[in-house]
């Protein structure tokens, strides 16, 4: 697969807690030279970030992050004040506690809202495969297929585990053609990025993939 075809599926992501400015620019800088899909930053940066790289750069940023128990009505707040901001696509985390109890429609329903909250924007819903059931992340693939996002996503990368090649293998055989699959977290090398991407992954969220480049690039 070539380089640049895997790349472009990338959201290159800065989440940490202590993530400064100085930081933020840099992952903006090489996602705009490598021609990555986006760079996915806290909210707070969104509005500054948005104004750094313009239109040279889709910004996506986190709502109900990472533990996905705020109430809906604020997670359609939040993504609806960092599109404001200038946010182009949306990753947000479902109520983990409500799929245990078995609260479907109730989840349905919220990411319904957050979805009319992001327009026209992009929105991936956060599943954390690690912590769900098989049946229950079968589940979710019917649900956000109803929802009427536009993605699938496995792992916020601050749980227990991250994306896995079963779980975008089971995604792609259950969710509906009108979601794609972002595969996130833990994902360290081009042939686990190329694996993701041929098992149905069309995004997949890293930190590592441009440093990987770049420390290639560096030695020869």
């Amino acid at each position: 697969m070539e380089l640049q075809k895997i790349l472009s599926a990338v959201d290159h992501t800065l989440l940490k807690q202590t993530a400064t400015w100085d930081e933020i620019r840099c992952i903006c800088d090489d996602a705009v030279q490598y021609k990555t899909a986006s760079v996915c930053i806290p909210a707070s940066y969104v509005k500054r970030a948005k104004q750094y790289v313009g239109d040279k750069m889709a910004v996506c940023t986190v709502i109900g992050f990472p533990n996905g128990y705020s109430t809906p009505d604020i997670k359609a707040f939040e993504a609806k004040n960092a599109i404001e901001n200038g946010a182009d696509e949306i990753d947000m985390v479902i109520n983990i506690g409500w799929i245990k109890d078995g609260l479907y429609d109730q989840e349905l329903a919220e990411i319904r809202k957050v979805k009319a909250a992001c327009g026209d924007r992009i929105l991936k819903v956060i599943i954390e495969t690690c912590l769900l059931t098989q049946e229950e992340k079968i589940r979710m693939c019917k649900v956000v297929t109803e929802s009427g996002a536009d993605f699938i996503k496995t792992s916020t990368g601050f749980s227990t585990a991250g994306a896995t090649f079963e779980d975008v293998a089971l995604f792609q055989k259950h969710v509906g053609p009108n979601v794609r699959i972002k595969a996130a977290g833990g994902i360290k090398t081009l042939d686990d990025a190329e694996r993701f991407l041929s098992l149905g992954a069309s995004r997949l969220g890293t930190s590592r993939i441009i440093k990987l480049i770049k420390n290639e690039e560096a030695h020869g």
